[in-house]
């Protein structure tokens, strides 16, 4: 691939969204995966990606913007997955397998009675970044800044509920807060990183750069900048390698993370 080529590339006004989009959105799934992952809640982003499924389903049945029924459905479901395991005295794991079950099946019964938008929602099952509009360009770049504002703000509270949540609790910290407020930054995070790589492998992209960086790092905001790094290039060099070789983006783009993860795996035990 030579300068000219990739020159050529760049002009393209749809790869240019796809490369501002997806950097955003990858910055705010490591971020948020390396919370997820060392509090065991790696699933929590695979539940909510099915209940986006259903709520897709149900934007695209009345005609609605897909994203704008999306984005409440699936924070309202976040909440429901704490609320269920807390009050109906449910695993954590199972009241997301509830949750998921209801969303993903939802979803398959909206698309039975209609035959016309299959075909949409078939892209949103694996992904499309290279197809994002103008207008879900700006919504990313916009709720991503939202999230990693919040993640900033609420850093200490949402690291000492990540180490100690009964510390925490001593020290003052609203964990209750703090759980609901991290379900919440998931399940946006989630229905962004939709369009990017597809309801299928949504959670593969917030838990593979945090596991990657955690092979490779020894503090948590080590931890966390190498993260972003590995998933803003698994991006870029995803977006890059589908274009060129006629590759699904998102498929390409969580397989090169998982190559990403091999390697620092091998480094570490070689190291």
């Amino acid at each position: 691939m030579n300068s000219l080529n990739i020159i050529n590339f760049l002009q393209y006004a749809f790869v240019q969204r796809a490369f501002v989009a997806g950097i955003f959105v990858a910055v705010v799934c490591s971020a948020l995966g390396l919370f997820l992952v060392l509090r065991k809640m790696s699933l929590v982003g695979d539940g909510l990606s099915h209940v986006s499924f259903g709520a897709i389903a149900l934007g695209l049945f009345f005609g609605i913007y897909p994203f704008y029924v999306a984005i409440p459905l699936v924070m309202i479901a976040a909440v429901l997955i704490i609320k269920i395991s807390e009050k109906a005295r449910v695993y954590g794991d199972a009241a997301i397998g509830i949750v998921s079950a209801v969303g993903i099946s939802s979803g398959v019964i909206l698309a039975s009675m209609s035959h016309g938008f299959n075909v949409d929602l078939f892209s949103y099952l694996f992904g499309n970044i290279l197809a994002v509009s103008k207008l879900e360009v700006v919504l990313s770049v916009i709720l991503s800044a939202i999230v990693l504002f919040i993640i900033i703000t609420f850093y200490w509270d949402l690291f000492s509920a990540t180490y100690d949540e009964e510390y925490a609790k001593t020290t003052g910290v609203k964990t209750n807060f703090i759980n609901i407020l991290l379900s919440l930054l998931t399940a946006v995070t989630v229905v962004l990183s939709v369009k990017m790589v597809g309801v299928m492998l949504v959670s593969a992209l917030l838990i593979l750069p945090s596991v990657t960086a955690l092979q490779l790092a020894k503090g948590f905001k080590t931890a966390m900048i190498i993260g972003c790094v590995v998933s803003v290039v698994a991006v870029i060099f995803g977006i890059t390698i589908s274009f060129y070789l006629d590759l699904p983006t998102g498929a390409t783009i969580i397989m090169l993370n998982a190559v990403l993860f091999a390697l620092a795996y091998l480094y570490k035990k070689l190291a």
